[in-house]
């Protein structure tokens, strides 16, 4: 029996693992019960649980009331997925240490408390971010390189990559740090995360919408489908701690590809008139941005550990097309 808490749960990501939860029924072979979603606001909709019971809470995860509220119940499995994207953390420098950074500690430190008090001792997921590497880099980066972020969203998450360590060392709880490609296609709106436009070229095309592009079609990045992004969190839940040892954090698999390729697997999806409505025009704080942004990655230890990529660009669009696509024309 667990008890599973998803913080971010409103999100696009916790919804999915919601979902992901509930149709598996399972986490580390033990039957799921319970589901609490949290965030800042209630998710629009909830999932049908079947047989879990599916709670939400809202708060604002920078206070140390909430997370210890949310520590009350227990959970014996926490998804920390809550987090405001790149660029907004870039943009405002106090919000973004505010949300990113406090309310991980904030969380972690209830963990501890509760810890301390009755051996409470949960297995956490922590989603971090391509960000905490910056240049200059390898072509390929491997297991081992170290992380120098260049930005201060890839420096919270760093830090929070730290603390998961520290906090798992000490045995307050069993961490694992998961290092998320850039998702894409996101669903929904375009968002304020510097890595939008990967997305909104695809996703705005395939709706028949105007899209721009403002970076160089050169630029090379690692990405992977929100289907991936999902199962990798949910995997995550139930890889054994012995197993990780003393390096908690890791960088996910993914497919390394350039805007090009995702604009020539939009155009073997979609044909010439998708691709007509992509429009070039340069964005010099995104470029600077992207430009200290990694291209591709060694994810060997990962793969061992059971966590698995798409299959190529076009399988990533094509999982958009299957899962999120007849969502966006019932609603249109």
């Amino acid at each position: 029996m667990v008890h599973c808490l998803i913080v971010g749960g409103a999100g696009m990501l916790g919804a999915g693992l919601a979902k992901r939860l509930i149709q598996d029924g399972k986490v580390g072979g033990k039957a799921v019960t319970r589901l609490t979603l949290f965030d800042i606001v209630a998710p629009n909709s909830l999932p049908e649980g079947g047989k879990i019971v599916v709670g939400v809470e809202t708060g604002d995860i920078s206070s140390s009331e909430t997370a210890e509220r949310l520590v009350e119940a227990r959970p014996d499995v926490i998804f920390h997925l809550a987090a405001i994207v790149s660029g907004e953390a870039e943009r405002d420098f106090e919000k973004g240490y505010r949300i990113n950074l406090d309310g991980t500690r904030h969380l972690f430190e209830a963990v501890r408390k509760a810890h301390e008090r009755d051996g409470y001792y949960p297995r956490i997921v922590f989603t971090s971010s391509l960000a905490v590497f910056g240049s200059p880099l390898p072509d390929v980066i491997g297991d081992d390189y170290i992380i120098t972020p260049r930005s201060s969203y890839g420096t919270q998450k760093a830090i929070g990559e730290l603390l998961l360590a520290d906090y798992s060392r000490r045995g307050y709880f069993d961490g694992i740090g998961i290092r998320l490609p850039t998702i894409c296609i996101r669903p929904g709106k375009p968002n304020a995360a510097a890595s939008g436009f990967f997305s909104n070229i695809l996703r705005e095309p395939l709706a028949g919408l105007p899209a721009t592009l403002p970076v160089d079609p050169s630029v090379r990045h690692w990405f992977a489908s929100p289907r991936a992004a999902i199962g990798f969190i949910a995997h995550a839940a139930s890889v054994d701690g012995a197993l990780l040892g003393e390096r908690r954090n890791m960088t996910m698999p993914g497919v390394s590809a350039t805007v090009a390729d995702e604009i020539e697997a939009l155009r073997a999806i979609a044909g010439d008139d998708a691709v007509k409505l992509i429009r070039h025009e340069i964005d010099p704080a995104i470029v600077a941005i992207i430009s200290t942004w990694p291209q591709a990655f060694e994810s060997r230890r990962a793969e061992q550990l059971g966590f698995s990529a798409d299959a190529s660009f076009q399988a990533i669009i094509e999982a958009y097309l299957e899962d999120y696509a007849p969502q966006a024309e019932k609603k249109a």
